[in-house]
């Protein structure tokens, strides 16, 4: 009974073996191989529940995969036509196509296929960025460059029975040296132009402080020939007064000077003068208290002159009171194309027929009362 039951048994544990090694499952991220005796028999690419030759002996199945794979490269060190070094982090997405050549080229093995999609991966990111300049990588040049690396892996891969969906470029940085030199490159660019833009703007500075000072000058020198001039004439008129004055009543002019005389000398003046009463500075006090007969001749009375008011107007160059023609002052021109012009400001109004003078060009006249 006993060996029976054994008997019976191991039937039935034959069976399910035999079951189970005849039964094999592809799912919808695979792809099954199935081979006898080393030869490929059949491919099986559609999901579902498949049966072959009990035992791995005779008929034996590889799982392919059948889903959307990646390959990332990072860190990678390229260099441009124009000798600079990138750093690239980029990585691409296949998928395998074709198990049977993928079987019978890469032994079905994906670490086999990863090493020849490394490979030429590496090989084609190089020949694209060497053909290109330093800021190509950085430009509208991007999308082209994946496409053109893409393009160049495919035709190796499809004989592996892979095809290359897409390339991706994640990110692409100097190197460090690189990084380092073109920082400072930029750094003594800005400095050189913010020196330029410094003594652009100290030219500029002195030479407006050149035409102030120069303007200060002439205004001076102009107002101080105008005020000695002014002043000398005064003096012509007052000596002209005086004299006029003279003329007409000798001893009443006398009289007048001595009285001015004896105010400047004697009221709180503080001095104290020690003089004899005959003398001839007391002689209008009188020894006996009399004061001189009044003149009855007069003169014509002395009519005032008018005093030409000095004017630098007219076609002859003016003079700034040192004995230098007046110039042109220069004009500066700045950076934004404006030109700046100095105003002399040594322009005397006109007199007008009221006796007042015209405003200058440029100011507001004061209102009328």
């Amino acid at each position: 009974m006993s060996n029976r039951l054994f008997i019976i048994g191991a039937i039935i544990v034959a069976g399910l073996y035999v079951l189970f090694s005849s039964i094999y499952v592809v799912n919808e991220r695979e792809q099954a191989i199935v081979m006898r005796f080393g030869q490929i028999t059949d491919i099986r690419q559609e999901p579902g529940l498949y049966f072959k030759i009990p035992t791995d002996i005779v008929d034996t199945v590889q799982i392919i995969e059948d889903r959307l794979l990646r390959q990332d490269i990072s860190d990678m060190t390229v260099q441009v036509s124009g000798g600079a070094f990138y750093e690239v982090d980029a990585f691409l997405t296949y998928r395998i196509v074709d198990p049977r050549l993928f079987r019978e080229r890469a032994l079905g093995q994906l670490s086999v296929a990863q090493d020849r999609i490394a490979t030429r991966f590496d090989a084609a990111l190089r020949q694209v960025y060497g053909l290109r300049e330093f800021n190509a990588a950085l430009s509208e040049q991007r999308p082209q460059m994946m496409l053109e690396a893409r393009d160049l892996i495919r035709p190796d891969m499809a004989e592996l029975g892979i095809q290359i969906v897409d390339v991706r470029i994640l990110r692409t940085d100097l190197a460090r040296e690189v990084s380092e030199r073109t920082f400072e490159r930029m750094r003594a660019e800005r400095l050189a132009e913010a020196a330029l833009l410094r003594a652009r703007g100290q030219e500029q500075a002195q030479s407006l402080r050149a035409i102030a000072e120069r303007q200060a000058v002439e205004i001076v020198a102009a107002a101080t020939r105008d005020a000695e001039i002014i002043r000398g004439q005064g003096d012509a008129e007052r000596n002209r007064l005086y004299a006029a004055a003279y003329g007409q009543d000798p001893e009443f002019f006398e009289f007048y000077r001595s009285m001015e005389a004896y105010r400047a000398a004697l009221v709180n003046s503080g001095t104290t003068m020690v003089l004899s009463p005959e003398s001839e500075f007391f002689r209008y006090f009188g020894s006996n208290g009399e004061l001189p007969a009044p003149s009855t001749s007069f003169s014509t009375p002395i009519t005032p002159q008018v005093i030409e008011t000095p004017s630098t107007s007219g076609d002859e160059p003016a003079l700034d009171g040192l004995g230098i023609e007046e110039a042109v002052p220069p004009s500066v021109t700045l950076d934004d194309g404006s030109e700046l012009a100095p105003t002399l400001g040594t322009e005397i109004p006109e007199p007008v027929e009221d006796g007042t003078a015209a405003p200058v060009e440029g100011e507001t006249p004061p209102a009328s009362p």
